[in-house]
């Protein structure tokens, strides 16, 4: 019997009425993700294309740096449609999702069919102690940490450093580990990788023989590592706010890990638009099979779906989030935790 975040019991798996009213918005169309295709990658490529003339032509670096920003916004548009993709969602052709999911993959050095089962997994174990390590960000328990040694704290405490995470991460999660991670899976992954990388090589080779392969770095690395900084910013801030939920298996359920473990993250339209409405990612990890396009549709149309918040400027106070209590069933920081080590060690 799982409970419910408030404490009243609930059957393991069941789910509330308004649920079936979400699952009405499943459907993906033809029509709105064509024109999703069509103002994303268009837009990235002519960008990408204008960077590229700069450059070539010895354009002042002040004249060429504005541009990095938006294209690096249609990139994680990009990979929103990518992330579709992965669920099925973004068009009704599962043929045609695995198709753009490859070519939205390549843009995105990202491997389609490695990443998808990973993802999968990861909406499968969300907020599950027993389960970490799916594709989200490694969070210790206060008392996994109490009891860690020095070395181990030392080492966590790096890794969720904001530096490691969101300046170092994208350059060792998009340019490193994605060309490599998966071949030790299926058959399908190890396709999907190897496929990727040599896609993504060709275009690096057929960008620095007209160019140089100086010009193709100078274009290329600017923008997905801007990129990636967005993306794992925002996979941040969807899973690790105050006061967050985990739980071990028996007292899991998806609703509570839904509902509590993912935020509402309530940008600002123009963000909204260059993030698909992924902020809305309570609704998403309830309603995986729910497209960008109507994710917002669906949200507004539910009032039981509506969660407090997570504004902007609030989601900047994530960065003090790093261990889960157990006993206090909240985030805490490191500095709480050291202090209530302090006053454990006294008792």
């Amino acid at each position: 019997m799982a409970h419910s975040r408030e404490g009243a019991p609930r059957p393991n798996g069941s789910m509330p009425q308004w649920y079936q009213e979400l699952k009405q918005f499943q459907q993906g169309s033809w029509g709105e993700g064509s024109v999703q295709l069509v103002n994303t990658l268009i837009p990235y490529l002519a960008i990408m294309t204008l960077i590229t003339y700069a450059t070539v032509n010895a354009w002042p670096y002040w004249a060429i740096a504005p541009m990095v920003l938006p294209a690096a916004l249609f990139l994680v548009r990009t990979f929103i449609l990518f992330h579709d993709c992965a669920h099925g969602s973004f068009l009704p052709s599962k043929r045609m999702n695995r198709i753009i999911g490859f070519v939205t993959g390549v843009l995105t050095f990202t491997a389609y069919e490695q990443w998808r089962l990973s993802h999968l997994k990861h909406h499968a174990t969300n907020g599950q102690l027993d389960h970490r390590g799916f594709g989200d960000i490694l969070t210790m328990t206060y008392e996994e940490y109490r009891d860690a040694t020095t070395l181990q704290r030392l080492t966590y405490r790096a890794y969720r450093n904001p530096l490691v995470l969101f300046i170092l991460g994208p350059f060792y999660n998009f340019i490193i580990l994605n060309r490599f991670m998966g071949l030790r899976g299926t058959r399908a992954e190890r396709r999907s990788v190897v496929s990727s990388n040599l896609a993504i090589a060709g275009i690096a080779v057929g960008v620095s023989l007209a160019f140089g392969f100086r010009t193709y770095l100078l274009v290329q690395m600017p923008v997905i590592l801007v990129a990636g900084m967005m993306g794992i910013w925002l996979f941040y801030v969807q899973h690790q706010f105050e006061p967050g939920y985990w739980a071990h298996d028996e007292d899991w359920s998806k609703l509570d890990a839904a509902m509590h473990g993912a935020s509402y993250y309530k940008l600002p339209p123009v963000l909204r638009w260059f993030t698909g409405n992924i902020g809305i990612h309570h609704v998403h990890h309830l309603t995986p099979r729910i497209p960008n396009y109507r994710l917002r549709g669906a949200f507004l149309a539910v009032p039981q779906a509506h969660v407090k918040p997570l504004t902007l400027w609030e989601s900047f106070r994530s960065t003090r989030v790093n261990l889960w209590s157990e006993v206090q069933q909240r985030v805490l920081s490191f500095r709480q935790a050291h202090r209530l080590m302090r006053d454990e060690a006294r008792a």
